[in-house]
């Protein structure tokens, strides 16, 4: 009883954590890119601690692997970056709950992709979800701020959808912290090839948040939602996971005073909803991020 509880704890955790990175969207005043590419060195930097502690060969094990975890990283970085986008275009809420459509994207893209089979439950999770985005955009101009930045939230979704779909061969081969460790390695070295940073000065006050986005808010917290799946069941921490905006929307409010208008909070409970429900069908469990 004494372990399980402590994996909930855990799980619980790693997930208020996520929840709370999307809060450094606001926090910093730096573009989208340096923020990831902060996060992503401070977090490759933590988890190959993780995985020197640990002991365990990580080592990737053919060149084609190699080629994968690149191609991989180079849409992890894409993913946050389209998801901080998000959130300085718009708001913590609309950046939380556009990305949690991922779900709708996996439902679309796995039968495509790998030829499983669909099921009636597939078209109504989709037609739900999109219902419920289409609730929390509040307008409709393609030159409004929270509009472009509801469609860099679907991006993010869409990335991260595509992620878990790609990974599925490498969880059969490598650890997740490993799998980890490599993108948020190649997602940096990624953002270096694109990210114009001579002349480039941070404060004390920057380094000291990107340093807790990439050890808490990432390497933390995947480590800890991995580590709570030797208790719980993969469903139970599917669900957890699914409080992700909920408690970086309560944050943001607390913290940031975004208060999220009612058609927002409608549609971000149609998305967690149907999330949830999604959750508790027969398929594979996918990790926040």
């Amino acid at each position: 009883m004494a372990r399980a509880t402590s994996a909930l704890l855990q799980v619980h955790a790693s997930v208020f954590l996520f929840g709370l990175s999307g809060l450094f969207g606001k926090f910093l005043a730096l573009p989208a890119t340096i923020i990831v590419l902060g996060r992503t060195g401070f977090a490759a930097l933590a988890l190959g601690l993780v995985l020197a502690r640990r002991r365990r060969p990580a080592q990737l094990s053919t060149g084609q692997d190699w080629l994968g975890m690149g191609l991989l990283g180079a849409l992890l970085a894409f993913h946050w970056v389209s998801f901080f986008l998000s959130v300085q275009l718009a708001t913590v809420a609309v950046g939380l709950l556009t990305f949690s459509s991922f779900p709708v994207f996996v439902t679309v893209l796995e039968p495509l992709l790998f030829k499983t089979l669909w099921r009636w439950q597939d078209g109504a999770i989709a037609a739900l979800v999109l219902f419920g985005v289409a609730l929390v955009i509040p307008e409709y101009r393609l030159g409004s701020a929270t509009t472009l930045g509801a469609i860099w939230g679907l991006l993010s979704g869409l990335s991260f959808a595509l992620l878990q779909l790609l990974n599925k061969s490498y969880r059969q081969r490598y650890s997740a912290v490993a799998i980890a460790f490599y993108q948020n390695l190649f997602a940096c070295l990624s953002l270096l090839t694109v990210t114009p940073i001579a002349g480039l000065t941070l404060t004390t006050g920057e380094i000291g948040l990107l340093l807790v986005l990439g050890v808490l808010c990432t390497a933390l917290a995947h480590t800890l939602f991995i580590e709570s799946l030797r208790e719980l069941r993969a469903q139970t921490a599917s669900v957890i996971s699914t409080l992700e905006p909920v408690y970086g929307i309560t944050l943001a409010t607390l913290l940031l005073g975004e208060v999220p208008a009612l058609r927002t909070l409608a549609g971000g409970a149609v998305v967690l909803a149907t999330t949830i429900w999604a959750s508790r069908l027969p398929q594979t469990t996918t990790e926040p991020g």
